[in-house]
């Protein structure tokens, strides 16, 4: 239990508190149990160890950070780890990367009963099925899912400028008032092209040289070790899943031919689509539909995208086209809090049921959506709103 507590504080000491992602402000950290998943390195550790750090440095003896990859517990039960600490008068056990031990929810649940009033926090992989393996715990702990930086949040961390967020709503209807809060601030077409390439994950300033050999590498270990140990994919097809994922980052967006991928990468149709769903629970790529309430989408995607345009420059082998770089990012950027569709007939994005986008350069028109009401063209290489057409940046302000 020492060398828990001086792993615990040697952390916290290098934890830095100059810039806390506004996420931390949506999260009930009241709750008496609660789970944050995400793709890997998009900050969940970083957040945990500044919360204990923002509340608990003149209390440390009563919070405990643990993370489960640590050789610490291949020795340890975490059970007991639970016990001893509950007995010295602990109050929050937090327990990151839990998806890295055996059983972890048969131990979390028994944890959750027999100390009910400790608190429990966990992270994981975004694979992390909480209905899964020898518990359920989906009833007792809220779950809150976690996503790279937005733009916003990018010229925050990298650039020092500071920006509200705002709703959709108020960016759809009040364009003009919100351009000329940020312009004020900044120019936003300055970084934005950066951030499509370099701004996504919050590790580029400790080693921008080899920022999207890091991504590549994130990559790998999700596809050799998670998918394999959370999603029981058969570590012998790993390099053909891989194949699978390169295949779409030189197409995408792809409209879907699962025979074509199918024949592409060796693989069975069924299997395709089954490994084109584990992708898209681990955040590296995005399924769309044209319509969530067709069976159709128990057969196929309609289009494919990669998470977010970080992860196509890191990955694609030829030059990255503008064009999926802009839809990619206003996929990514809209599905935090919304419900995005694949426009299919009538514009590139319909969102929540009710707003239409096209997507595009700044002489992107209105011809494809004239007759589709509420319909907006999200335009880059501008600064303000012409009319019903947006800057695309200004998405980039919704979290």
């Amino acid at each position: 239990m020492e060398t828990l507590f001086e792993r615990q504080n040697q952390m916290l000491r290098t934890t830095d508190l100059k810039i806390v992602r506004s996420y931390m402000d949506t999260i009930n950290w009241k709750a008496p149990m609660l789970c944050i998943r995400g793709a890997r390195g998009v900050g969940k550790s970083t957040l945990l160890r500044q919360y204990v750090k923002m509340h608990f440095m003149n209390d440390t003896e009563k919070v405990l950070y643990c993370s489960l990859d640590w050789v610490y517990f291949t020795q340890h039960s975490l059970l007991k780890v639970a016990d001893k600490f509950y007995k010295l008068g602990g109050k929050l056990l937090i327990l990151d990367e839990v998806h890295k031990y055996p059983q972890w929810s048969r131990e979390v649940k028994e944890i959750a009963e027999v100390y009910p009033d400790m608190q429990l926090f966990l992270s994981g992989s975004s694979m992390l099925r909480l209905l899964d393996g020898d518990a359920d715990l989906s009833r007792r702990c809220m779950i809150y899912e976690m996503q790279g930086l937005s733009y916003r949040e990018y010229l925050q961390f990298y650039k020092g400028i500071q920006l509200p967020k705002h709703q959709l709503d108020e960016i759809l209807h009040q364009p003009s008032e919100i351009a000329a809060e940020v312009n004020d601030s900044c120019r936003p077409l300055m970084y934005f092209h950066d951030y499509l390439q370099f701004g996504y994950y919050p590790y580029y300033l400790n080693n921008p040289i080899d920022y999207h050999s890091l991504i590549e590498q994130t990559v790998n270990y999700v596809v050799d070790v998670e998918l394999p140990q959370l999603r029981a994919v058969n570590p012998a097809n790993c390099r053909k899943l891989k194949s699978l994922l390169y295949v779409l980052a030189q197409q995408v967006p792809f409209d879907v031919d699962v025979s074509k991928l199918a024949s592409m990468t060796e693989l069975q149709r069924n299997t395709v689509l089954e490994y084109l769903r584990h992708l898209n629970d681990s955040k590296l790529i995005t399924l769309l539909y044209s319509d969530l309430l067709s069976v159709k989408k128990m057969k196929k995607p309609d289009k494919i995208y990669l998470d977010n345009p970080n992860l196509l420059y890191a990955l694609a082998t030829t030059p990255v086209h503008i064009g999926t770089a802009r839809e990619c990012f206003t996929v990514n950027q809209l599905s935090f809090s919304h419900t995005v569709e694949y426009g299919k007939s009538s514009g590139d994005f319909k969102v929540d049921g009710k707003w239409t986008f096209e997507v595009g350069g700044d002489k992107k028109t209105f011809k494809q959506i004239s007759e589709v009401p509420n319909s907006f063209v999200l335009a880059d290489d501008i600064e303000y709103p012409r009319g019903n057409k947006l800057p695309l940046w200004m998405i980039g302000l919704l979290y």
